[in-house]
């Protein structure tokens, strides 16, 4: 008998033909992140389960830690490996299970099995009931409780038997790299780390973008949006971050542009070049973290002028969230104490006293038409010049 982990999946058992790839996906993710710590591991593929069975030594928190960030995965069971499925061998292996998991058992416990060896004598039914028995004539403090037990005790029979009680919440979701490539526009607060995890959760690989002011924004600005891009690739896996120097664009805006249009105006060139960049690395849309009405730049006439400059789909995953649903998210991922160090982003330094919430794309478009002069040139600069870098756990 030895150690491993069943590894489930939810939303992937609904995928009919094309379920393997998603399965094949799913381990090409957790083969990827186990390979980070210490120990070996082989990672199997086997009728709606995934096997992940240690090899020696390994650190048993750093495995489930590196598992649970894993999209695809929905729950994670320290396992017992029983390679002699007999029937007396089972429920030798089960107790010994039970009194090796538990000091004390003065609990009440239920019986669940699955049986996919159908060749096997005692059907799923009855290997509950028998072993229910068993251990009870093991383990007299313990006792049935078959419906609010207090420990769930599975055992599951199919080319080998396996049993385990424990269950680890996985992230769920699909596995990255189903879904293809976005792009992040990622600034260094709370909501745009966010929109990136929930996008990369439905199997999506992220790029970002960052846009940088100096010297209104500092180095340790720019270092906040990398820390926060490595807090996220814990998730995401690496992520390429793509850091755009914005500070000439910024202030022939505010030089030529009325003031209160300034955060509009800013936005649609920034999603201009988040674009382009998309295209160059073949992202399918951009996100952003926006949520209706939460600033004057996200209210649906501001959303609706920033969309116009945009051909791909722009992705908004907290277009309905209050800010404390996001707030929660971003403390369950671990983002939320660097997000709100206290160092600006290049938008919050021109932040007009009265933005227009309103704004009509038209007269926005006609407020533009002042900066054609430069503005070409000054956005070809701005991406010649963009530094680039790799960002992972």
């Amino acid at each position: 008998m030895h150690q491993a982990f069943l590894l489930k999946y939810a939303e992937i058992g609904i995928k009919g033909k094309n379920r393997y790839k998603f399965e094949n996906a799913l381990c090409e993710q957790i083969r990827h992140r186990l390979a980070k710590i210490d120990g070996e591991f082989e990672v199997v593929r086997e009728q709606g389960r995934i096997f992940v069975e240690a090899r020696g030594e390994f650190d048993f928190e750093d495995a489930v830690e590196a598992m649970s960030r894993v999209f695809g995965v929905s729950a994670i069971s320290p396992v017992d490996v029983i390679e002699d499925k007999s029937w007396d061998n089972l429920v030798k292996s089960v107790g010994d299970f039970v009194e090796k998991q538990y000091d004390e058992r003065n609990f009440t416990f239920k019986v669940k099995s699955r049986r996919s060896d159908k060749h096997y004598p005692l059907t799923s039914p009855e290997v509950c009931v028998e072993m229910g028995g068993c251990l009870l004539e093991r383990f007299p403090e313990l006792s049935v409780d078959v419906h609010h037990p207090e420990v769930f005790i599975w055992v599951e029979i199919r080319e080998k038997a396996y049993v385990y009680s424990r269950v680890y919440p996985g992230a769920c979701g699909m596995p990255l790299g189903t879904n293809g490539k976005a792009m992040l526009l990622l600034s260094g607060g709370i909501d745009s780390p966010v929109a990136g995890y929930m996008i990369a959760k439905r199997g999506v690989y992220i790029d970002a973008v960052y846009f940088h002011a100096p010297p209104y924004t500092s180095e340790r600005a720019k270092q906040k949006v990398v820390d926060l891009a490595k807090l996220i690739s814990c998730y995401t896996g690496p992520i390429r971050l793509h850091v755009v120097n914005f500070t000439d664009i910024q202030m022939y805006i505010y030089e030529e542009c009325p003031h209160e249009e300034l955060t509009i105006i800013m936005r649609r060139y920034m999603m201009r070049i988040a674009e382009d960049l998309a295209v160059k690395n073949s992202c399918l849309g951009l996100i952003t973290g926006e949520s209706i009405g939460q600033v004057a730049s996200q209210t649906m006439h501001s959303l609706m002028a920033t969309n116009d400059v945009c051909e791909l789909p722009v992705y908004r995953p907290l277009i309905g969230f209050d800010k404390q649903d996001i707030v929660d998210i971003s403390e369950k991922i671990g983002t939320y104490e660097t997000s709100i160090q206290p160092y600006e982003d290049c938008c919050t330094i021109f932040v007009a006293k009265h933005p227009v919430t309103k704004p009509n794309v038209e007269i926005i478009r006609r407020s533009e038409r002042k900066l054609e002069e430069k503005i070409d040139e000054m956005v070809k600069t701005a991406l010649d010049t963009i530094e680039i870098i790799e960002v992972d756990e």
